[in-house]
């Protein structure tokens, strides 16, 4: 299955996923947030302030609207990173040269199936009739994608620093931290001034729900990187790096006595 899926032919269908999800989210944002200025900005039965929230709006009339946008964004995101993790693995992107990058790599992947889970039941039990639930759920979406974004931004600084001479890496690693930065302060605020200055906090919340769209793009220019490179050949970079790097334990593994067994050898004699 994954055998065609991952060819060389086929990174435009890897960028299309979070291209596609980006796309919906932000067409979701879009339609509530006219329908609301269009209808003569009505205020709802849960809105507090003058500034309708995203919340508001999704427990109205166009709570199918917002499911679905949820569920798509949600699923999108998370396959996003899934693609990431197995175009890695079959050499179309560089590899994971330490563990630890392995590991960042699959702490990102959980914490953005955290944010997924959050994110469609939040649309489904709504401000409206689940205002508890729906915050909780809320908070279990942002920390998920938070700590997703912390955990990829981290990857990358890594994956960077061992690919000096892959200048697309590096430019990618600089746009993820920067956006990721900027949304994680401002989801701070939000979680701040959603107690304490209602409007402030609705118009935070609508910035930082066109901002995760930039976000979203960002997986698009890290997939169609694939495009550069055939099957296997970051692999074949990465071990060659290791020999040069390694060249003691490389002559060990191929069968080639090292310095030590050498001597070891000699005094034997």
């Amino acid at each position: 299955m994954f055998g065609f899926h991952l060819s060389t032919q086929s990174h435009r269908l890897h960028a299309f996923v979070p291209l596609f999800t980006a796309f919906i989210w932000f067409a979701t944002l879009l339609a509530m947030l006219l329908t609301w200025l269009i209808s003569g900005r009505p205020k709802y039965v849960t809105q507090e302030g003058k500034v309708a929230y995203i919340s508001d709006i999704g427990a109205s009339f166009l709570k199918p609207l917002f499911i679905v946008g949820c569920c798509i964004t949600s699923v999108g995101f998370f396959l996003s990173l899934v693609l990431e993790r197995l175009l890695r693995h079959r050499g179309r992107l560089v590899p994971s040269m330490r563990r630890r990058e392995r590991v960042l790599e699959i702490l990102a992947i959980i914490g953005s199936f955290i944010g997924m889970l959050g994110l469609i039941l939040l649309s489904g039990f709504d401000t409206k009739h689940y205002t508890s639930l729906h915050r909780l759920f809320l908070f279990i979406f942002a920390v998920g994608v938070i700590l997703s974004a912390i955990f990829t931004v981290l990857e990358y600084r890594w994956l960077a620093q061992d690919y000096t001479d892959i200048y697309r890496l590096r430019r990618a690693y600089l746009v993820k931290a920067v956006i990721g930065s900027i949304l994680i302060v401002l989801a701070i605020a939000f979680g701040i001034t959603l107690y304490y200055a209602s409007d402030v906090g609705g118009i935070i919340e609508w910035v930082v729900g066109f901002g995760f769209t930039f976000y979203l793009l960002t997986f698009a220019y890290d997939l169609r990187m694939a495009k550069f490179m055939q099957g296997g050949e970051m692999t074949e970079r990465s071990a060659l790096r290791e020999k040069q790097e390694n060249p003691m334990e490389t002559r060990s593994q191929n069968g080639t006595p090292t310095d030590a067994k050498e001597a070891m050898g000699h005094n034997q004699v």
